[in-house]
């Protein structure tokens, strides 16, 4: 009996000492041992990117019949370039956490009080843009949902006219749709241009100012917060924190390109999110970059900062 005790105990302490050094031996996940610091209220699930107020809109609307598309228009934005538009003028959004090969919404619920959902009832082409890219998708409940170029496109609801995007970045995950179903945003010169094509989860940017920096698949650089610890792994950015801040979603080892992958592991935070780190440092993106290659967050607060391939803090005073 005693041997089976001890043998017991023992066991419990392999597990215990496995859990707690998940991070330095560079595998499994973090769970934390670290609580976050501050009040963490209750979060959304893990990684939605809905929006603000607690990830919905705390304005967003009840819900109703999906307002229909009508005859699409393309709307020249000097911010965003080519923006897709309903009928009635108002931008037309992507969600990241969608797919377009199958097309699939992953926006239910609430969210689609926040993004209310555009019907594909009666939606036309936009004039000199390819109809074949026109298509729907079958909702949960059963409602035909427009798709362009195989993505399933929303409204925003804070959005109260033609001629606004208040939507666009929000979260890191929505975007205003080009008229190809692409992301609309805007080069250093106007032009549309989407995302960089083929990029690993994680790889590293070239910048003219920093040097090489972190980003992730969308080419969105990365960054990591100095109130944050590695060990014991520990985020601050809680709670509203994370509506400017966003985590970086766990990542595959292999779809990663010259980033070191020592204490890279997925960090469960006590709000139940999960989250990459590199080098056991919790990692982020900036709601303020709206395109590839901004960096709107780099020394903000003197306490964020864009991350070198190392993991180390970019430009920051020690």
């Amino acid at each position: 009996m005693d041997t089976w005790r001890n043998a017991s105990l023992a066991m419990t302490a392999v597990a215990l000492l496995a859990l707690t050094t998940a991070c330095g031996q560079e595998k499994g996940t973090a769970s934390p041992d670290g609580q976050a610091v501050g009040n963490a209220a209750a979060q959304q699930p893990a990684g939605s990117g809905y929006g603000s107020d607690g990830g919905y809109g705390s304005d967003a609307a009840a819900g109703g019949a999906p307002e229909e598309a009508g005859q699409l228009a393309v709307w020249d934005s000097k911010k965003l370039g080519e923006v897709l538009t309903d009928s009635e003028g108002f931008t037309l959004y992507r969600f990241d956490k969608d797919t377009a090969e199958p097309p699939r919404s992953n926006c239910e619920g609430d969210c689609a009080k926040t993004w209310p959902v555009v019907s594909a009832e009666n939606a036309t082409a936009a004039a000199g843009t390819d109809a074949a890219l026109i298509g729907e998708v079958t909702r949960a409940d059963g409602t035909k949902q427009l798709t362009v170029g195989g993505w399933p496109m929303y409204r925003y609801a804070k959005d109260t006219g033609p001629g606004e995007a208040d939507g666009q970045g929000v979260g890191g995950t929505w975007f205003a749709s080009a008229p190809d179903g692409k992301k609309a945003v805007a080069d250093a010169d106007g032009a549309s241009a989407d995302q960089p094509a083929d990029l690993a989860g994680l790889s590293v940017r070239k910048d003219p100012e920093l040097g090489d920096i972190v980003v992730d698949k969308r080419g969105m650089t990365v960054y990591r917060f100095k109130k944050d610890s590695a060990w014991p792994m520990k985020s601050a950015c809680t709670g509203d924190c994370l509506k400017k801040w966003p985590v970086v979603s766990p990542v595959s080892k292999n779809d990663v390109d010259g980033v070191t992958t020592k204490g890279f592991v997925t960090f469960d935070r006590p709000d139940g999110i999960e989250q990459q780190s590199i080098d056991c440092w919790p990692v982020y993106t900036f709601s303020g970059d709206a395109k590839p290659g901004d960096t709107n967050g780099q020394g903000v607060g003197g306490t964020w900062y864009a991350v070198s391939p190392e993991a180390k803090l970019v430009g920051a005073s020690k």
